[in-house]
């Protein structure tokens, strides 16, 4: 037989006391593990192509006047590795490739072989990459990359960001693609391949093998 025992009110009000702070304890420590719990990566399913894209959309920075495809390029004077001062317009006459990037930038950084790869095999044509310098939290990273990567075309400092803004470079990478006459031909926004940096400087020639003299 089974004994049946009733709890005084006291002892009860006591027990319902303890489970309570015990439900308590029990979802403060819940909400707390569920706080501290990494959150899945929105970006692990997609394809690096994609989460490149991402990342260059993610980067803003100060403009003005966009330069736009089929007008001159704005010219410029920057500071190379060398502490050389580089002009655009030292390279009339030759295809130019304008590069916007930035050490922090992982789509910029992505692009980078494939662009001295170019730089190899094209000798004709001008390898601009203007670093956003301004933009830089670590002064040396940019100079770490370049050495790591055994950049040799122009790396060019954009130190108070007036370049990045004369060419309006919301998003980066951005690279232009820039006829021997200057003018714009092509205008890229996000990473490159080899291929396409090849296809798009190819276009700049036969564009200006068409000109008129």
């Amino acid at each position: 037989m089974i004994e049946s025992t009733l709890i005084p009110g006291k002892e009860l009000k006591r027990l319902k006391k303890r489970v309570f702070l015990a439900a308590a304890v029990l979802l403060a420590s819940a909400i707390l593990l569920m706080a501290l719990k990494k959150p899945d990566d929105p970006d692990k399913n997609k394809t690096a192509g994609e989460r490149q894209e991402t990342a260059v959309k993610a980067q803003p920075l100060s403009g003005g006047a966009e330069a736009k495809e089929g007008e001159k390029a704005p010219d410029f004077a920057l500071t190379n590795l060398s502490g050389q001062t580089v002009k655009l317009s030292d390279f009339k006459g030759k295809t130019v490739i304008l590069n916007f990037w930035a050490s922090w930038c992982p789509p910029c950084k992505a692009e980078m072989p494939d662009m001295q790869r170019f730089y190899e095999k094209n000798p004709d044509v001008a390898v601009l990459a203007v670093n956003l310098t301004n933009t830089e939290t670590n002064e040396n990273a940019p100079l770490d990359f370049v050495k790591k990567n055994g950049l040799a075309f122009q790396i060019l400092f954009d130190m108070d960001g007036s370049v990045g803004t004369l060419y309006k470079t919301v998003t980066i990478p951005t690279t232009y693609f820039i006829d021997a006459e200057g003018t714009i031909i092509r205008k890229v926004i996000g990473p490159m391949d080899e291929k396409t940096m090849a296809e798009f400087a190819q276009e700049c020639k036969k564009r200006g093998e068409g000109k008129p003299e």
